[in-house]
């Protein structure tokens, strides 16, 4: 019994320091104004609007511009101290000024004057400025197999969003993409946990590095928490059944990753995870979330998701019920969008004691933190002089045409039919051919990226690129669904799927649509050497055109970069150093990533006759060609890893080819034997490295056991005692783990 009543004394001294611990994370500025708030303006903090609902038509112009006498409703009746999103489309910069102006205006008015703090989604580039230069998707740059990309890409995108105004941004994503059918895959940097990981933390930082009160940083917003990419039916915003293991295994790292970088902000899962919605679970959001990652930041619902405990998931009788639940299990913001009913619950169950005021202040605590963070309190979040010389489209040209460069994959290359010869005579055919919407996704100058009519003017189709390289009248236009005959040299084919963003992006099937490959099918009747570029979000099956084709470039969504990149790329002007960053399935009701287990890839065709066909994909994870070869010596490593010690390991890499190249360098390990059946391999560590035809170097990587650890039936990250292997392209050496 003393034993028991010591535990509950430990249990309430950890409870007490904990409440302290997050009281006095805030700074004094901010307790201070706590003190002076009111319940409702309290409220109005944990609320953020849609810049829809303070809108209006103007009778004369018919244009839309701000109302305000909504203004005076919302922002200073109600206090909403949060608004996001566009009206429609991409706004100029100078027109996003104006908004963010007005809008602190009337925050001025209330009875703190507490500014207003704006989020836009600025996905890949700043995505709702006209005439920014767009950046690719993160699956793009998860096959570059470069970090420092991704952080310069958002270290341009926080120049470009805090120029026009706007300091909180709501990227990067963790998700990890193993649905294809899920329509953000593209917005995803792969399969593997820890790719998403690295990359992301690069993204995190491109952000958040210069420092939030400086005129070239923005807030990020790490999303969506947690395994939002695993929907069971591949539907977006839709039920997932995964069991806890796998969730710490592979879908939780990149967010505890990326909150070790720092990340300001998280947004979370709409869905529901094994029939609990994540916006009303205390487990992930306290239990998880702040208790084991440490997370100190913002949390912020995402479109409409509290009131959704009640009309989506039913788990909430009434909306008053569900914005107790998810204020209560941690939801420090409400994307509600588009009224005041959750600031008024909010204030209702304050002062009928079901939120209590302790919570009221640590949500409020945390937004009011974030804002003086951004140096919003001393400017009063106006635009700031100095942000707005750095927004500067011709600057981020050519880090966005560099960066598609080492996106673009190469996947098939027959008897070395690329690069194409100057001279060559081209026959372009397929939806992507003008398309630039193709090339650039979800996001894009509007929601769903694919009005062709909102890319700033400077933007060029591959039809434009290829003809500037081959020549005017070298490139040869087939707008029809088929190709009767040609006297082309060769075919280039621009197949895919145009722009889509969550929900309308819903499909049911992976196959490419019948059209498309009846055209490939057209294409290869004539004879002619027939190249596929494929302009795709996620992997589209072309097992049934894949075998007649003489060459397939994977471009995914590439952003502004990607017409010139491909041109290039097909022409032998650039080396293709791209890497799939997911397995490309070969059969729409089969998706298997690479890091299967030992019994996955056993089939028992015949009674008692195993056969090792279980991973059967069109391209494995980490596949990509090059214009020239590179060869690996043997790995040399520690033979034995005791305790915290680090592995050693090194390799010498070689350009074994005709042409210079660049190679990620990619370290797998393999678990021989563990409590918890382990994976074929996993990836552990990549270098990308640039070598001159010729040219060798040594490439080395550290590993510590926490590297080859894994989540075992006690929900705890362990390594045991044993033996790994270390696997570098064909190279393998073994090596063995004691803990002691």
């Amino acid at each position: 019994m003393k034993n028991i009543f010591a535990s509950l004394f430990l249990l309430f001294l950890i409870s007490c320091t904990n409440t302290e611990k997050n009281a006095n994370t805030f700074p004094a500025e901010v307790k201070e104004l706590l003190d002076n708030m009111s319940v409702e303006e309290k409220a109005g903090q944990l609320t953020i609007l849609n810049l829809t609902v303070l809108v209006k038509t103007d009778s004369v112009t018919g244009k839309i511009v701000l109302d305000s006498a909504k203004l005076k409703d919302f922002m200073v009746n109600h206090m909403v101290g949060n608004i996001l999103n566009t009206h429609s489309v991409a706004l100029s910069d100078s027109n996003w000024r104006s908004i963010i102006v007005t809008l602190q205006k009337y925050a001025q008015q209330t009875p703190n004057k507490i500014p207003v703090l704006y989020g836009i989604d600025a996905i890949h580039g700043a995505t709702y400025t006209s005439n920014s230069v767009l950046f690719p998707h993160n699956m793009a740059l998860g096959a570059s197999r470069n970090p420092e990309l991704a952080r310069l890409a958002a270290k341009a995108t926080a120049a470009d969003v805090r120029a026009s105004g706007i300091r909180w941004n709501y990227a990067p994503v963790l998700d990890v993409a193993r649905q294809p059918l899920w329509a953000r895959f593209g917005e995803s940097y792969g399969e593997d946990p820890f790719l998403v990981g690295e990359m992301g933390k690069a993204a995190v930082k491109g952000y958040e590095e210069d420092g939030l009160n400086k005129t070239t940083g923005v807030a990020s917003c790490m999303k969506h928490y947690l395994a939002y990419s695993a929907p069971t039916t591949g539907k977006d915003r839709s039920p997932s059944l995964i069991p806890e293991i796998t969730l710490r295994e592979y879908y939780l790292p990149p967010f505890e990753a990326c909150v070790k970088a720092g990340s300001s902000s998280i947004m979370i899962n709409s869905s529901e995870i094994n029939g609990v919605p994540v916006h009303g679970s205390s487990y992930l959001l306290k239990d998880v979330l702040r208790g084991e990652l440490g997370f100190e930041g913002l949390v912020v619902s995402d479109w409409m998701d509290v009131m959704r405990l009640h009309d989506r998931h039913h788990v909430a009788k009434d909306y008053r019920e569900a914005t107790k639940m998810a204020i209560n299990a941690g939801i420090d913001m409400s994307m509600v969008p588009y009224d005041t009913r959750f600031t008024d619950q909010v204030i209702d169950l304050v002062k009928a004691g079901e939120i209590s005021m302790e919570r009221l202040d640590e949500a409020c605590g945390r937004v009011l933190t974030l804002k003086y963070k951004l140096g919003l309190f001393s400017d009063g979040g106006l635009p700031e002089e100095t942000a707005i010389k750095n927004f500067n489209p011709e600057k981020n040209k050519e880090l966005a045409i560099t960066a598609a460069r080492e996106c673009l994959t190469l996947l098939k290359n027959k008897n070395d039919v690329l690069p194409l010869k100057k001279g060559c005579k081209i026959l372009l055919a397929g939806k992507g051919a003008e398309n630039i919407s193709m090339m650039n996704g979800c996001w894009s100058y509007c929601w769903q990226g694919n009005d062709n009519n909102l890319y700033p003017n400077y933007y060029t189709s591959l039809s434009q690129e290829l003809k500037k390289i081959a020549g005017e009248n070298s490139v040869i236009l087939e707008k029809g669904n088929q190709i009767k005959s040609t006297s082309e040299d060769v075919i280039v084919l621009c197949l895919g799927e145009d722009a889509y963003a969550e929900t309308p992006g819903s499909i049911r099937e992976l196959d490419l649509d019948e059209d498309q490959q009846q055209l490939a099918m057209s294409a290869y009747a004539t004879g002619k050497p027939v190249i596929l570029v494929l302009m795709e979000g996620r992997p589209r099956i072309v097992r049934k055109i894949e075998p007649e084709a003489s060459g397939i470039l994977m471009t995914y969504w590439s952003g502004f970069g990607a017409p010139k990149a491909i041109a290039e790329c097909l022409f032998g002007e650039m080396n293709p150093s791209g890497k799939l960053p997911f397995s490309y399935p070969k059969y729409s009701g089969y998706y298997l990533p690479y890091d299967y287990k030992y019994s996955d890839l056993d089939e028992e065709l015949q009674i008692g006759v195993f056969t090792k066909t279980g991973y059967d994909v069109q391209w494995p994870f980490g596949f990509g060609l090059s214009y020239t070869h590179f060869t690996y010596s043997v790995i040399e490593a520690d033979t034995v890893l005791f305790g915290d010690a680090m592995l050693n390991i090194s390799v010498m890499v070689k350009n074994t080819g005709k042409v210079d190249g660049a190679e990620a360098v990619e370290l797998y390990t393999r678990d021989h034997y563990a409590s918890v059946a382990p994976s074929m391999r996993r990836l552990r560590a990549f270098n990308k490295v640039f070598l001159k035809k010729g040219e060798s170097k040594k490439i080395t990587f550290q590993l510590s056991a926490k590297d080859l650890s894994f989540v075992n039936t006690d929900m705890k990250r362990v390594t045991e005692d044993g033996k790994f292997d270390i696997i570098i392209a064909d190279q393998v050496k073994e090596f063995i783990y004691y803990a002691k």
